[in-house]
C-alpha cells in the first residue's frame, strides 16, 4: 500500500450522492429499519441492533442517535457535524475539521499510558510516503489483511484507545452519510450501513529530518473511502520544552483546490474524504501526537424498483 501523492482524475473521485436510509449493522449482514432523512432534526430515530449479538470490533452499527457517542465526545455533535457539512458543500469541500470533537481532558488520562505503550515501527511504503522512503514515526494498532504495512500491530495500545475508536466510527458513518448524501427523487444506491477500519496507527512528529511532517498526499492513494484524524495532546509528561511549535493540517480543496490551513490542537477531529489532498505540516520544535484511522464504507445493496 502506499500513500505517495498521485495524480487523481474524476473516475477516482467518490460519487457525489449516497443514500440517507438508516439501518443496523451486525457482523457485516445488514438488516433493514425504517429509511430516515438524516439531518438536523432526526434525534428521535429509534436504534434497531441487537446488542447481544457479537460483532467486530473493527465495524460499527449505523449510528441512530447523537446520545450513542461516548460521554467524551463534545455535547450535540452530531448536529454540529451536519451543520458543518452542509456549510462545506456549499463550498463545493469534502472534509470537515471539528474543534474539540474529543474533551482534551479524556485525552490527557490515555497519554501517560500511551507513551509508555508507544513503539514506532519502521515501514518501507513502495514509492515512499510524503516524500519519505523509510516511515519510522508511526506505531500501528490495527493493520489491513496480509500484515499490512507491518505484521506486528500494538494490540495494547489498541485496547487502550478501544472507546475512542468506537466513538470514532460513529462520528465517520454520521458524517459520510451526510457528505455523500443527495435528494434526487427515485435515485435508488447502496444504503451506508456502518464502517470498518481498515488501518488505525499513532504517529509522532519531531523536528528531526523526515520525522518533521507528512507531506501533501492522499490517504491510501485515494483507495480508502475516508479517514479521521485526531490531534492528540502535547507532551507534558516526558520533560520540558516538548510543546510543539508549527504543525496543524493543509487541504487543497474545493472547486479550485483552495489551500485550507487549520491550526489543530488536542481534541480537534479531521474528517477526510477520499482522494482529498492534504497534509500534515511540518513542526520546528517539541513533538506533535495524532491518531489516524482509514476506513472501509460498508454499504447495503439498494432494493430494486418495484413495477407499477
Amino acid at each position: 500500500m502506499t500513500m505517495t501523492p498521485t495524480a487523481t482524475n474524476s473516475d477516482s473521485a467518490p460519487s457525489s450522492c449516497a443514500s440517507q436510509g438508516l439501518v443496523t449493522k451486525q457482523n457485516q449482514v445488514a438488516s433493514s429499519s425504517s429509511s430516515n432523512e438524516l439531518n438536523s432534526n432526526n434525534d428521535e430515530n429509534q436504534d434497531s441492533s441487537n446488542s447481544n449479538q457479537p460483532s467486530n470490533n473493527n465495524i460499527t452499527n449505523s449510528i441512530q442517535n447523537h446520545r450513542q457517542y461516548a460521554p467524551f465526545a463534545r455535547p450535540n455533535l452530531q448536529k454540529e457535524v451536519i451543520k458543518g457539512v452542509l456549510r462545506k458543500k456549499l463550498a463545493k469541500q469534502r472534509h470537515l475539521v471539528m474543534k474539540e470533537a474529543i474533551d482534551p481532558s479524556y485525552l490527557d488520562q490515555l497519554f501517560p499510558q500511551m507513551l509508555q505503550l508507544f513503539s514506532p515501527q519502521t515501514v518501507n511504503y513502495n514509492g515512499g510516503i510524503g516524500q519519505v522512503p523509510e516511515w519510522k514515526i508511526s506505531c500501528y494498532l490495527e493493520v489491513m489483511p496480509g500484515g499490512v504495512p507491518t505484521a506486528d500491530p500494538n494490540n495494547e495500545l489498541k485496547s487502550l484507545f478501544d472507546p475512542l475508536l468506537a466513538t470514532c466510527n460513529h462520528i465517520f458513518v454520521d458524517w459520510y452519510r451526510q457528505q455523500h448524501a443527495c435528494n434526487k427523487p427515485g435515485l435508488r444506491i447502496p444504503q451506508v450501513v456502518g464502517c470498518e477500519r481498515i488501518m488505525t496507527f499513532i504517529t509522532r512528529y519531531t523536528p528531526t529530518p523526515g520525522e518533521q511532517a507528512l507531506l501533501k498526499h492522499v490517504d491510501g492513494a485515494g483507495k480508502v473511502d475516508g479517514s479521521i484524524v485526531v490531534a492528540l495532546p502535547m507532551d507534558r509528561w516526558s520533560g520540558p520544552n516538548l510543546e510543539f511549535e508549527g504543525g496543524g493540517l493543509t487541504f487543497w480543496d474545493g472547486k479550485q483546490e483552495n489551500e485550507i490551513h487549520y491550526d489543530t490542537r488536542s481534541g480537534d477531529l479531521a474528517l477526510i474524504d477520499r482522494a482529498v489532498w492534504h497534509q500534515a505540516n511540518p513542526i520546528t520544535k517539541g513533538t506533535r501526537w495524532a491518531l489516524v484511522i482509514f476506513y472501509k464504507v460498508i454499504r447495503q445493496d439498494a432494493e430494486e424498483p418495484k413495477q407499477s
